[in-house]
């Protein structure tokens, strides 16, 4: 006896401990599926979260293949017994679903269920998702429910830390929604006053330029020269605003395709040559994947706009279970330490605060006259 309790808390606490290292929501719900899964040795277990429209906003499964997800079709409608225990709030326990008078049938595709765990997530008095398990792997007679009362116990702990983690996630979302809205307010800000600038300096060129034409046509033709410069880099503040301002195609394409893409535009935006390059990535948390994004863009709008580089190379390799982005750029380089005691960061705070807030490590490499080199680590899943 002295054995299953310890074994069962010490599952729980790795199971915790998986649910906090996560921030998305969908991040979440996959891991506290497939911890419900693993602790209880279950062979299936799902969680969805409620929409107000009599469906499921989300709906994450564990044990259920990719083509056998596919084939089973859309999404299920809030009835039968996930409707009582989102309606009732009440755990069930049930020996054979398919016996239950509450049971509606499932698509053809479905797997065989028998035995059946399932309880309310709770968040205070609101219901905000319904965790089951079903088919426990264990010798039980026919009809009879191979899940306990130790075993639900033990998923009524889950589901409770699993309301902290899902209400973190949320919050966490809608905090990065407000982030990233502010983040475009002041890009735009920004690259207004930059490109108004330009225009205002190329009007005033023009200008000079018609007004010396008659008198001195060499002194006209200079200011016209410059005219085309001014013009030139107004169409690369503009093309910037556009790269800048555009959402990143994360959520479509992932981390390397959408690096490489805005490598690629860069570098038919800016003189200097911009290259990217990867090698054995696969996906990250989504977190950890924006946070790399969005410092490569800190790291890439430093070294095109401060640093005079010719090339700037954007690279991203597997470390471990996790994976190193670098920026590095031949431009002029600068002390850190010296930008820092000007109170100019350029931008260094920002990126370093992306890189902790998923237990990432960010180590900034310059010196003048030899380059700037930025990398983040970040862990991986």
């Amino acid at each position: 006896m002295s054995h299953g309790p310890r074994s069962g808390l010490s599952a729980v606490s790795t199971a915790l401990l998986a649910m906090s290292r996560h921030l998305e929501v969908r991040d979440v719900l996959k891991t506290i599926v497939a911890s419900a899964r693993e602790l209880l040795d279950a062979e299936y277990a799902a969680l969805g979260v409620p929409d107000d429209h009599g469906g499921f906003a989300q709906f994450v499964v564990d044990g259920v293949s990719d083509a056998q997800w596919k084939a089973i079709g859309p999404l299920p409608r809030q009835h039968g017994i996930l409707a009582a225990m989102l309606r009732d709030a009440k755990t069930e326990r049930l020996g054979d679903v398919r016996k239950d008078p509450r049971f509606e049938g499932w698509p053809s595709a479905h797997p065989d269920m028998s035995d059946f765990l399932g309880l309310p997530v709770r968040d205070g008095d609101e219901v905000i998702g319904a965790l089951f398990l079903a088919n426990k792997k264990c010798p039980k007679p026919q009809g009879s429910c191979g899940f306990t009362a130790e075993d639900e116990e033990l998923l009524t702990i889950l589901a409770q830390h699993a309301a902290i983690a899902l209400t973190n996630a949320r919050l966490y979302e809608r905090s990065r929604e407000l982030t990233i809205a502010e983040e475009r307010s002041r890009l735009a800000h920004e690259l207004h006053d930059a490109v108004s600038q330009k225009l205002f300096s190329l009007r005033l060129t023009a200008q000079a330029a018609a007004a010396l034409v008659d008198r001195d046509p060499s002194r006209a033709k200079g200011e016209l020269h410059h005219v085309a410069e001014l013009a030139a880099e107004a169409a690369d503040e503009l093309r910037a605003a556009v790269v800048e301002l555009r959402p990143a195609a994360l959520d479509e394409d992932g981390l390397v395709a959408t690096l490489r893409t805005q490598a690629q535009v860069l570098d038919r935006a800016h003189s200097a040559h911009v290259t990217f390059d990867c090698s054995g990535i696969r996906a990250l948390p989504a977190a950890q994947e924006e946070a790399m994004l969005r410092v490569a863009q800190e790291a890439l709008h430093n070294a095109l706009r401060h640093s005079g580089a010719e090339h700037v190379a954007v690279t991203l390799d597997k470390r471990g279970a996790g994976a190193v982005l670098r920026v590095t750029d031949d431009g002029r380089g600068f002390d850190p330490r010296a930008v820092r005691h000007a109170g100019r960061h350029l931008g260094l705070v920002s990126m370093r605060d992306r890189s902790s807030g998923v237990g990432g490590l960010l180590t900034v490499e310059s010196e003048p006259g030899k380059g700037t080199t930025i990398e983040m680590e970040v862990p991986g899943g």
